[in-house]
């Protein structure tokens, strides 16, 4: 079992990845090391020595969107006035995540089993929150495989077209659904 870090050590992880995570929407995966540092307010040498490879950060991020999404769904049921709210935040948290995750396969291009692993991960975390979330608002006509993933089908259409609003599309979907 490896040694539990340092809880200043921990909150450092975590203030790199929400920042590795900020950039990767912003610029992509491939984003450059320094403009992460920069986001965290650290040096290159801490992220490196957190994270060796870009690969290692790319799957820490991945595992890190996962936990704070999986974790939101019942914070925003909790918290929301309704649960029809609650899902659209969580739908945009989503996004927010799956920008990210599409860069993933090409960060672990030698490594499909990681990537596969990750995927299942993905789905078992998500899935049943994004569940919760579709029968506190009364939605039983989808599943939330379905969902999940005609939300990421729309994501991936987005590319470099300036013209192509996901969300859009993705508000239109969940506006359907709820009978708005």
């Amino acid at each position: 079992m490896p040694p539990r870090k340092r809880a200043d050590a921990a909150r450092n992880e975590q203030t790199l990845l929400a920042a590795a995570a900020e950039v990767f929407v912003r610029s992509g995966v491939d984003a450059p090391i320094r403009e992460i540092a920069a986001e965290a307010g650290v040096g290159m040498g801490t992220i490196y020595r957190h994270f060796p490879t870009r690969a290692d950060l790319v799957v820490a991020v991945y595992r890190h969107q996962v936990e704070a999404c999986a974790e939101a769904g019942p914070e925003l049921l909790s918290k929301e006035d309704s649960p029809q709210q609650a899902l659209r935040q969580w739908v945009d948290l989503f996004v927010d995540f799956l920008v990210t995750k599409h860069g993933l396969a090409n960060a672990l291009q030698s490594d499909s089993s990681g990537f596969e692993q990750l995927h299942a991960y993905f789905l078992d975390r998500l899935g049943p929150v994004c569940g919760e979330l579709l029968k506190a608002s009364g939605i039983e006509n989808i599943q939330p495989y379905e969902l999940m993933r005609g939300i990421g089908n729309l994501c991936v259409g987005r590319g470099d077209d300036a013209r192509y609003d996901p969300r859009r599309l993705i508000a239109l979907l969940l506006d359907g659904l709820l009978g708005a």
